[in-house]
């Protein structure tokens, strides 16, 4: 066992693989009762040492991907978890953010196991943060973007308390993937998260933000499902973890209301909101004004994003033409995409505009900021059905290959995988050390890391998208009236 002293008081944690290990530590008071859609609150201190062995309870999750299995056994949502090769030293920090499209998303997942990464030498932070309509729905009466200030709050704790755990607060690098990449992003935007980080890697950026206007009718529609309105004193008289079902029944029929656009199309009912104080502008525009200069940043994304979609909602193989020219019409109105078989190119058309172009732009920002931005790409394919799919990167660079999504998405674990997955966590953990990833910074050649069989640095791969885009700005997406 291994103690130490951290905001609110003393906790105890395991020694594990060698490693001390630490979960479920408060970074913030449980956000219910009066605290209820409130921004994150100081933790309560307790007397003598609690134990931080298991990881604390999930923020109410969705439906989707039967998260909602997981319930939530007690209220302190907001905890941190920690993976150290050692509580004395002065080590670089790594903080993840998971994803989970806004809505789902836990820390205690076995996909986030922080102690392969903290074994190659940093410390490994996950926590928590409050998601769907806890975390993101535009309420009347309570603060924008409540996971983001969650965020906010749990890198202010380690800033405060990482070096009890051998790290160093002024060597920190947050990163995250999906939803995680496009809160990195956020918070590269957030005049509250400055400071707070010197390095950033966002994978898979959403392209989608919303405007205080789209957010605000979804939320609507999410608080008249229980026959509510979209106020504080309203929805607080609902239990938590009843909450989420009003949001799957809204995502269930978004397609229905031409009026959320492309968000509705996609079935997206949550996402971080420009509301002009918590998040003033896109990431896209703070960064390209340098609100982020001095922040070291990793942007990438994988080739086939969209086809881990496809493969769930049972699209692979029967893409029609229609549905290929709707997709065109919603996300890439009026670009010049080559003809391509319907499926080729709804799943390229998607992946451009959910992730791939999204991620790019975001480097390229930095870039011509001044600042300096490395990019990849994973073009690793290890299974023929999901292709270099979305979330591919997530079990490659944690190195836990054997559990959780990796199952799926990775197949037979062979060497050729266990060789992609050392090579991508080596570049991790590398820029987290020294900021260098091991190839050269994005700029006029367009240098880009390929992982894949054999590794490649060239000229970023995606060239005809790259192109086809560069003119588009990623704008909060608009209620379509």
């Amino acid at each position: 066992m291994v103690e130490v002293r951290v905001t609110g008081g003393t906790v105890r944690g395991a020694a594990e693989q060698g490693l001390a290990v630490f979960r479920g530590i408060p970074f913030a008071a449980p956000p219910v009762g009066s605290f209820r859609f409130a921004a994150p609150q100081p933790v309560e201190p307790w007397d003598g040492v609690r134990d931080a062995l298991e990881f604390g309870p999930p923020p109410p999750q969705a439906g989707v991907f039967g998260m909602d299995r997981f319930g939530s056994a007690g209220d302190e949502w907001l905890t941190v978890n920690v993976w150290s090769p050692g509580v004395a030293g002065d080590l670089p920090v790594m903080v993840w953010i998971q994803g989970g499209a806004y809505t789902i998303g836990t820390s205690g997942l076995p996909d986030y196991d922080g102690a392969r990464l903290a074994s190659d030498g940093v410390v490994v932070v996950t926590f928590n943060y409050r998601v769907g309509i806890e975390g993101f729905a535009q309420i009347e009466g309570a603060p924008a973007n409540r996971g983001l200030l969650d965020q906010v709050a749990a890198l202010e704790w380690v800033s405060a308390n990482i070096r009890a755990f051998g790290g160093d607060p002024g060597r920190v690098t947050v990163f995250g993937e999906s939803a995680g990449g496009g809160s990195v992003a956020a918070l590269l935007a957030m005049p509250r998260a400055k400071g707070l980080f010197q390095r950033a890697i966002a994978s898979s950026v959403p392209g989608v933000f919303f405007t205080p206007e789209l957010a605000g009718d979804i939320a609507a529609a999410c608080a008249a499902e229980l026959g509510l309105r979209p106020t504080v004193a309203d929805l607080s008289t609902v239990e938590p973890e009843l909450l989420p079902s009003a949001g799957d029944e809204v995502m269930a029929k978004m397609g229905r209301f031409p009026r959320w656009g492309p968000a509705g199309y996609k079935k997206i009912p949550f996402a971080p909101v420009v509301d002009g104080d918590v998040l003033p502008v896109t990431p896209w525009e703070a960064v390209r004004s340098g609100a982020a200069r001095e922040v070291e940043l990793i942007a990438g994304h994988t080739r086939h994003e969209q086809r881990l979609l496809s493969v769930l909602e049972g699209l692979v193989g029967s893409v029609t033409a229609e549905q290929a020219s709707e997709a065109l019409e919603m996300f890439a109105p009026g670009l010049a995409y080559p003809q391509l078989a319907p499926e080729e190119l709804f799943e390229l058309v998607s992946s451009d505009w959910v992730f791939r172009m999204p991620s790019l732009h975001l480097a390229e920002a930095q870039v011509a900021a001044g600042g300096r931005a490395h990019v990849y790409v994973v073009a690793f394919e290890p299974t023929e059905v999901f292709r270099a799919c979305h979330g591919l990167d997530v079990p490659l660079v944690f190195g836990n290959l054997d559990r959780g999504q990796a199952a799926a998405v990775l197949g037979e674990i062979t060497p050729v995988v266990r060789a992609v997955s050392d090579r991508m966590r080596a570049a991790w953990t590398v820029f987290a050390i020294t900021g260098e990833p091991g190839w050269p910074a994005y700029g006029s050649e367009r240098l880009t890391r390929v992982f894949d069989v054999q590794d490649e640095v060239g000229p970023y791969p995606e060239e005809q998208s790259r192109l086809i885009w560069q003119d588009h700005s990623f704008a909060p997406l608009p209620l379509v009236r």
